[in-house]
C-alpha cells in the first residue's frame, strides 16, 4: 500500500466528513480541468466543487498530495475520467468507494464499441473522450443524471443548465467545422507531442500522429524522432505542435531533426490536450480550449 493510500485509509478512519463550509450542500471533486468545467456548468451554485488538476497538469502522471487526500476524504461524489486516464489515482478510488463515497467515471456511459482501441491502458481504449464533442455531450447528461440522483431536490436545475451546455456544445461544433473546412483536405496531419487528438482526428477527419503515444509515461526516442521526421518530410508538414501538459524537449528534438534533413518545419504554437488554460482565461474552459486549438492547427498548418 503506497504512502498516499495509507494516509487516506487513516484521514477516513478517524476523521469526519465535513461539509464545505458547512453550507450543506453537496461536495463534489473532480480529477481534470474539462470536468471540473463541465460540472460546474451543471452544477452552479448548487453544489460546491473542487478540482484536483489545474492547469498544465498531466493526468497520466498526476499523483494524489496529502492536501487532495483531505479533498477526496470531504467528498459526497467524485467525477473522473475513467479508462485509466488517472492511472496513478485508481487505488485511491477504491478506497473510496469502500468508504461509501461515490466515485464516477464519466466515460462509463460512452459504449465501448466506438472508442479507439489502445494497448497502452489497462481499459484497452484511449481516454482522451473529451476531444469528441459528441462523446462530450453524452457525458453532460450523464452529469446530470448523477447529480439529480444525488441533489432530486435541484433535477429541474441540472437539467436546465444541462441543456443549454449541450446547446452550447452544439454551436461550438458547427463553428469548429466551419474553420476546419478552410483547410485543405491534404493539409489535415496533425504532429503533437503525444498522442491525445485521435478522437478529435477521427471526428474532424485530421490523420494524427502522436510523438509518445498515447499515454506521457512513454518516453519518446531517438528512433522514434527520426520516424516521425521522416513522415514529416513525406507528406511535407508546415507545422508541429508542442502541448501545454507535455514537456516541448521533444517536439524541439523532432523540429531540428526535420531541420537537419533540409525540410522546413515549425513549430504551430503549444495546444491544449490533456488540461485546459489558466482560471480565467478563455482556453481556461471547455468550449474555449477547444476553439483556441482548432484556430491555433488550422492557421499554422495553412
Amino acid at each position: 500500500m503506497n504512502r498516499i493510500v495509507l494516509l487516506l485509509v487513516i484521514v477516513l478512519v478517524f476523521s469526519c466528513k465535513q461539509k464545505n463550509e458547512d453550507n450543506g450542500k453537496l461536495n463534489v471533486v473532480t480529477t481534470t480541468s474539462m470536468i471540473t468545467d463541465l460540472v460546474k456548468n451543471i452544477g452552479g451554485d448548487v453544489i460546491n466543487i473542487q478540482g484536483l488538476m489545474g492547469s498544465g497538469v498531466d493526468p497520466h502522471l498526476y499523483k494524489a498530495s496529502e492536501g487532495d487526500v483531505t479533498k477526496l476524504s470531504n467528498a459526497d461524489v467524485i467525477f473522473y475520467n475513467g479508462l485509466h486516464l488517472e492511472g496513478k489515482l485508481v487505488e485511491v478510488f477504491e478506497k473510496m468507494g469502500s468508504q461509501n463515497i461515490k466515485t464516477i467515471a464519466v466515460a462509463e456511459i460512452l459504449d465501448k464499441s466506438t472508442l479507439i482501441g489502445s494497448d497502452y491502458f489497462q481499459s484497452n481504449y484511449d481516454p482522451h473522450i473529451w476531444f469528441d464533442v459528441d462523446y462530450w455531450k453524452q457525458v453532460t447528461q450523464f452529469v446530470v443524471s448523477k447529480l439529480s440522483e444525488e441533489v432530486p431536490e435541484y433535477k429541474e436545475t441540472f437539467e436546465a443548465n444541462g441543456n443549454n451546455y449541450i446547446e452550447q456544445l452544439d454551436a461550438l461544433k458547427v463553428k469548429l467545422i466551419k474553420t476546419i473546412e478552410t483547410l485543405p483536405k491534404e493539409k489535415r496531419i496533425l504532429v503533437t507531442a503525444h498522442d491525445a487528438f485521435n478522437y478529435f482526428g477521427k471526428a474532424f477527419g485530421f490523420q494524427v500522429v502522436g510523438l509518445q503515444g498515447l499515454s506521457t509515461a512513454t518516453e519518446a526516442g531517438v528512433q522514434d524522432v527520426q520516424k516521425i521526421s521522416a513522415f514529416i518530410i513525406e507528406n511535407n508538414v508546415k507545422a508541429i505542435f508542442v502541448e501545454s501538459s507535455v514537456p516541448k524537449r521533444t517536439i524541439e528534438a523532432l523540429e531540428a531533426a526535420v531541420k537537419s534533413k533540409g525540410h522546413d518545419v515549425t513549430i504551430g504554437g503549444t495546444l491544449y490536450s490533456d488540461a485546459l488554460g489558466n482560471a480565467g482565461t478563455v482556453e481556461g474552459t471547455y468550449l474555449g480550449m477547444f476553439e483556441y486549438n482548432v484556430n491555433t492547427i488550422v492557421n499554422a498548418l495553412k
